[in-house]
């Protein structure tokens, strides 16, 4: 199930509303171009500024709107371990295909308190879960060691999202944990190094909008055309560079925005992307082929 290209999604706002038919829109696009599945209530789609009554009603039509084409992977994370089970009861209701839950942020829990809080969500949900390791954005970095723990106490751990932005710690876990715990990165950067060592995919923030060439790098490779799979890699090198240089998503929903699939409105506290920042990313981005 956790291979290929799973896209993590923007949200759209418009009027400081849900803007479902631009929601729908990029998802007939993702579709389209082939990715395995979507993201919905993950970093990229501003869950931290969503309502809670947001949060459900976007992954419920998500869900709806894909109609069993792809997967649906909902983001369900916090740092309350009774948010993250009621979150991610509340998406399998909904009729999501996993739920993606993030290392609790900012109480910075240690490795031991860590192991419980996955095994209590992963025990209240009968759908599988998929870990999301994110030390940059929580504080915290979910060891190898311990992710071994986790899976021999929950079955029903079966996925990683690593996004400590360590093809060292990368290797660590696969070392450790083999096709027990399927590891998919979560930086695009780092989706050529991770195939090579034995990832499964990617779960992307550029596939937003060039989701056919994610899906090509990372197609090639699982077909044995490593050569193509690695001059596309570096083709879009630059571009993952430009999705950072402010957090995202600012950058991913500026060019969304530019490329008219969705307003540039993202909620406080983060802001539109300044003009000159625009300017380059837009620059870049036409050089590329992406029409804006």
């Amino acid at each position: 199930m956790f291979k290929g290209v799973y896209t993590a999604l923007i949200t759209p706002f418009k009027n400081g509303s849900i803007d479902y038919d631009s929601l729908d829109a990029i998802l007939e696009e993702q579709i389209a171009a082939g990715v395995t599945g979507v993201l919905p209530m993950g970093t990229t789609g501003e869950s931290p500024t969503v309502t809670h009554d947001e949060h459900t009603r976007i992954i419920s039509h998500v869900v709806k709107s894909v109609n069993g084409r792809v997967k649906v992977l909902a983001g369900t994370g916090s740092n309350s371990t009774d948010e993250a089970v009621s979150l991610s009861q509340q998406a399998e209701k909904c009729g999501a295909d996993a739920v993606l839950v993030v290392n609790p942020y900012y109480n910075k829990p240690p490795q031991r308190c860590l192991v419980d809080h996955f095994a209590t969500v992963a025990d209240n949900v009968g759908v599988p879960v998929m870990l999301y390791n994110i030390p940059g954005r929580t504080g915290v970095n979910f060891e190898p060691e311990s992710m071994e723990e986790l899976c021999e106490r929950s079955s029903n751990i079966v996925a990683l999202k690593e996004a400590a932005g360590d093809i060292g710690q990368v290797m660590r876990i696969i070392e450790l944990l083999g096709d027990r715990l399927t590891l998919m990165i979560g930086d695009d950067n780092l989706i050529l190094p991770t195939l090579a060592v034995g990832g499964t995919g990617v779960v992307s923030v550029l596939s937003n909008i060039i989701p056919a060439d994610i899906v090509k790098v990372v197609s090639h490779f699982a077909n044995g055309d490593y050569i193509a799979s690695k001059e596309l890699f570096y083709k879009i090198m630059p571009l993952c560079r430009l999705m950072f240089v402010e957090t995202n998503p600012i950058p991913i929903k500026a060019i969304m925005a530019a490329a008219g699939k969705c307003s540039p409105e993202i909620r406080k506290p983060l802001l539109a992307l300044p003009e000159e920042e625009l300017s380059c990313l837009v620059k870049a981005f036409k050089e590329y082929g992406v029409k804006l």
